[in-house]
């Protein structure tokens, strides 16, 4: 086989766990995010923090050689 990299590497995976009184059809995020290579973990209020957290350990693993 040309490539057996996996297609979804784990250093870009995430668990993500909504809070019982988040009400994400309503546009309202609360909860934790852990990303599973570095166990780093953070609690979120908004989608915007969501996505920060995702945003930066992304950018930490991408620098990493």
């Amino acid at each position: 086989m040309a490539d057996e990299r996996p297609s979804l590497p784990a250093r870009r995976a995430f668990v993500v766990q909504f809070y019982a009184e988040a009400q994400v059809e309503q546009g309202h995020f609360r909860g934790r995010v852990e990303h599973l290579v570095s166990h780093q973990a953070a609690h979120f209020e908004s989608l915007e923090d969501l996505l920060a957290f995702i945003v930066c350990m992304v950018t930490k693993q991408q620098q990493r050689p």
